[in-house]
């Protein structure tokens, strides 16, 4: 399956859907790789796992293939690994018209992409996202950077990727904590901009555990196909792109304050409950919307309540959101399920009532 992305000025990328690595070399033809090099970017498990199989596919299309390979992990996405990667370019001389390809998840992705962008002042790249949560979010939209200090992706630029190329059978080795914070960003594209998406995850949650690749297909093509949407319309967030952040500002603080312990998927779906609460709040949704929206995620393994944090910690930390605009906070919220938009007046109050609501012991059964 492959699905066309406008990305600005005349030019398109492709996202290709396929079960395994076979097409990639067809899907790099239009990029014109036969006399260019590829240097591919992977973390120390997304290497042991497919980097070999990856070199094997790409025999023949490119004159020459070096790889770069650092520590997994959230900590090491930083200036440093960049400026690594940087060296690696240039000892290996790589010029303008070659190409980073970045496989793994998100780590793997935004930092590549953000070397990319950067490296002789923008270089083209290719995203190979080999988790569900990058397959539905990171690798879509040219948003790329790294963490400085605690604070996540405070350094970065957009830059498009050239070709995005999903072998959806790696989701079917990817541990069952990782692929359920996949389904946090999946279950929020839902709850932003499709009702009729998000209906179908709440019926078909036995396929999409047994990872059934018809299912699979299904649900990460339609998340694609909603951020393909926003993103044509808001490529660099002026707009409705802010939409995506739904869960995003108090997922983000929690996130920052549980020191990475939790899956960045599962800190959305605390943030996104959270939200949830605020629309409640403000007469958008029901109670029992609220309730059937904490069920989803946790029917995908997911948790809707954090512990071991102060309220008052976490708004504070989430003053230290990247999305702040003259110092309000661009908050996602529900006007219905399938429908958000960005509110530029919740107070203190409210945050501090939605924040409470998911430090609460109990989970509502």
């Amino acid at each position: 399956m492959k699905i066309k992305v406008n990305k600005g000025k005349s030019t398109e990328y492709s996202i290709c859907l396929e079960p395994d690595f076979e097409n990639l070399k067809k899907a790099l033809e239009p990029l014109e790789t036969k006399e260019r090099k590829i240097c591919i970017v992977a973390d120390s498990i997304t290497a042991g796992l497919y980097l070999q199989p990856l070199k094997e596919s790409l025999e023949g299309c490119c004159r020459q293939i070096s790889q770069f390979v650092f520590q997994a992990g959230e900590k090491h996405k930083t200036l440093d690994t960049v400026k690594d990667l940087y060296e690696h370019l240039i000892l290996e001389k790589y010029d303008r018209k070659d190409l980073l390809m970045a496989l793994g998840g998100g780590v793997v992705g935004d930092l590549t992409g953000f070397a990319a962008a950067t490296y002789l002042r923008g270089i083209r790249f290719v995203q190979v996202p080999t988790t569900l949560l990058s397959q539905v979010d990171s690798s879509i939209g040219g948003k790329t950077g790294v963490d400085f200090d605690a604070y996540k992706n405070m350094v970065g630029a957009f830059h498009m990727p050239s070709l995005v190329y999903m072998n959806l059978e790696t989701l079917k080795s990817l541990p069952e904590r990782q692929f359920a914070s996949g389904m946090g960003e999946i279950i929020k594209h839902g709850l932003i901009q499709d009702n009729a998406y998000y209906q179908w995850l709440t019926e078909h949650g036995q396929e999409i555990a047994d990872r059934e690749y018809d299912a699979l297909l299904y649900m990460v093509s339609g998340s694609c196909q909603i951020k393909k949407h926003v993103v044509e319309q808001d490529p660099t967030e002026q707009g409705i792109r802010s939409w995506l952040n739904f869960g995003h500002t108090i997922g983000h603080a929690v996130e920052k304050l549980k020191e990475f312990t939790l899956c960045h998927g599962e800190c959305v779906a605390i943030g996104s409950v959270a939200a949830a609460w605020i629309s409640r709040e403000r007469g958008y949704l029901t109670g029992d919307e609220l309730l059937q929206i904490e069920k989803v995620f946790q029917n995908y393994h997911l948790p809707v309540r954090v512990g071991g944090l102060e309220p008052d910690r976490i708004l504070e930390a989430t003053k230290l959101d990247k999305k702040m605009e003259a110092g309000k906070i661009k908050f996602v919220l529900l006007k219905r399920i399938g429908e958000a938009f960005v509110a530029k007046d919740v107070e203190d109050r409210e945050l501090l009532g939605a924040i409470r609501y998911i430090c609460e012991e109990n989970v509502h059964e």
